[in-house]
C-alpha cells in the first residue's frame, strides 16, 4: 500500500515538474535572471521601507560637544599629570597633618583621612587612564576578559572611595558648623569625644550605599553574528529598563551626590555669615593704635581699645580655608549630581547620548578636587606651611625655631 501511496505521489508531482521546465523553456528564463529579479526586488523592498523614527533624535547637539569631544581625545594625558601631582601631593598632606603639633585637632585628622582616600584614587586612576586613554588608540577597544573585570573593578573601587571623601567633607562642614554655632555645647563636647567613630562613619556607610551598583553592572560575554567562528568578546553591561538600574541613578545622584550638596551649601553659607561678621569686628578695630579716634567712633569718654586676638585671627583663617575646600567640592559634585538626576529622569535618550561626552569632564574635575587640597593648604594655613618647612627644610631651622612651632597648639589646620 505504501508503493501504490508513493506511485500516486511521483504520478501527482511529476506533471507539476514538467510544467515548470515548459514554462521555463518558453520563456527562455535562466536561473540568472530569477536572481536577478529577487535581487531587484529586494532593492524595490528597501527603498520603500519607511526608517524608523528615533526617539532620540535632537537630543545634546551643539558646539559645546564638539569641545567636550575634543577635549576627550587628550584626556588621557591631562589625567596622568594631575594624579601623578595629585598622589605625591596627597602623601606630603598625609605626611604634615600626621605630626604631632597637627594631629591633635579632629579637623586635621579628617583633612588626613580625606587625603587618604585622594591619594588612593589616583593611584588607581593611572594603570586605567594609562591603558584605556594612551596606550590604546582613538576608536579602539579591548573586548577581552581581563580588561572587562579591571572595568568592573575600576568602577566599583573609584565609586566607593569618592564616596568616603564626599562623606568626610560632609563631616568636616558639620564638625566646623558645630565648633563655631556651639563651642560650648553638648553636642560639641559628644563629637569631640567621638571623633574617631565620626571619621569612621564614612567608610562603613560607602560600601552599603553602593550595594545597587554591584548588582546593576556585570560582566557579558557576546559573539559578532556576521561571523563563523567569532571569538568571545566581554564588556561591562548594564540593563537599562530594569527597575534596579533606575533605583541606582536615583540613589547615586540624590542620595550620594545633591543631598550633600544642599548640605554643604547650607554650612557653607553660615560659614560665609560667620566670616563676615569677623570682617566686621576687624573693621571695627582698625584703629587699635589710635586710641583716641576709636574713642570718638565708638561714643566712649575713656579710649579703649585692644588688638583681635591672635586665635580669633587663626580661626577665621581655617573657618576661610574650610569654606574653600566646600566650594570646590561644590563645583565638582553638583554637576555630577545633577547629570545623574537628568538621566533618571529623561532615562534612555539623555543616558545615552548627553551623559557619555561629561564622563571624562567629570573625571577631571573630580581629579582636581582631590589633588589641589596641598596647594590651598599652604596657600592658606600657617600652620601648615611652618610644619611642612620644619618636616622638610629642617637644616634651614635652629632650635629656637623648631620649639616653637612644637608648642602650637590649636584648633587651627
Amino acid at each position: 500500500m505504501m508503493q501504490d501511496i508513493g506511485n500516486m505521489g511521483q504520478t501527482h508531482l511529476q506533471p507539476r515538474v514538467l510544467f515548470n521546465e515548459t514554462v521555463l523553456k518558453d520563456h527562455k528564463l535562466t536561473s540568472t535572471d530569477i536572481e536577478k529579479f529577487v535581487k531587484l526586488w529586494q532593492e524595490f523592498q528597501m527603498k520603500n521601507i519607511t526608517p524608523p523614527v528615533d526617539e532620540c533624535q535632537g537630543y545634546c547637539q551643539g558646539e559645546i560637544y564638539n569641545w567636550l569631544r575634543a577635549y576627550n581625545s587628550i584626556h588621557g594625558y591631562v589625567s596622568l599629570m594631575i594624579c601623578i601631582f595629585g598622589t605625591i601631593a596627597n602623601i606630603l598632606n598625609i605626611m604634615v597633618l600626621t605630626r604631632k603639633e597637627m594631629a591633635k585637632t579632629p579637623i586635621n585628622n579628617i583633612l588626613k583621612w580625606l587625603a587618604v582616600a585622594d591619594m588612593f584614587v589616583m593611584l588607581e586612576y593611572i594603570p586605567y587612564t594609562s591603558y584605556q586613554y594612551i596606550y590604546m588608540g582613538p576608536g579602539e577597544k579591548d573586548l577581552s576578559y581581563t580588561w572587562a573585570v579591571c572595568l568592573l573593578v575600576h568602577m566599583h573601587f573609584t565609586q566607593i572611595l569618592h564616596t568616603i571623601s564626599i562623606g568626610l567633607t560632609v563631616t568636616l562642614a558639620v564638625w566646623r558648623y558645630v565648633a563655631i554655632r556651639h563651642p560650648n555645647g553638648g553636642c560639641a563636647n559628644f563629637l569631640l569625644a567621638h571623633s574617631r567613630e565620626a571619621i569612621l562613619l564614612p567608610f562603613i556607610l560607602s560600601p552599603i550605599l553602593c550595594l545597587p551598583t554591584y548588582f546593576v553592572f556585570k560582566v557579558r560575554e557576546t559573539y559578532d553574528v556576521d561571523q563563523v567562528n567569532s571569538e568571545a568578546m566581554y564588556h561591562v553591561y548594564f540593563d537599562k529598563d530594569s527597575v534596579l538600574y533606575r533605583f541606582n541613578f536615583w540613589i547615586h545622584s540624590v542620595l550620594i551626590k545633591l543631598l550633600p550638596c544642599g548640605i554643604l551649601i547650607v554650612i557653607s553659607a553660615v560659614l560665609m555669615h560667620v566670616l563676615c561678621e569677623a570682617s566686621r569686628r576687624r573693621l571695627k578695630l582698625r584703629d587699635y593704635n589710635n586710641p583716641a579716634k576709636y574713642a570718638i567712633q565708638l561714643n566712649l569718654t575713656e579710649p579703649k581699645s585692644k588688638k583681635p586676638p591672635r586665635c580669633d585671627r587663626r580661626n577665621d583663617r581655617t573657618t576661610l580655608l574650610l569654606v574653600a575646600v566646600l566650594v570646590l567640592f561644590l563645583i565638582t559634585e553638583f554637576p555630577q549630581g545633577l547629570l545623574g538626576l537628568l538621566s533618571g529622569v529623561m532615562e534612555k535618550c539623555f543616558f545615552a547620548h548627553c551623559y557619555p561626552p561629561f564622563g571624562e569632564l567629570m573625571d577631571l574635575l573630580a581629579l582636581i578636587n582631590a589633588a589641589v587640597g596641598f596647594v590651598l593648604y599652604g596657600l592658606m594655613s600657617k600652620q601648615f606651611r611652618s610644619t611642612f618647612r620644619s618636616l622638610f627644610m629642617k637644616r634651614h631651622f635652629g632650635s629656637t625655631e623648631m620649639t616653637r612651632l612644637t608648642r602650637v597648639t590649636t584648633t587651627c589646620v
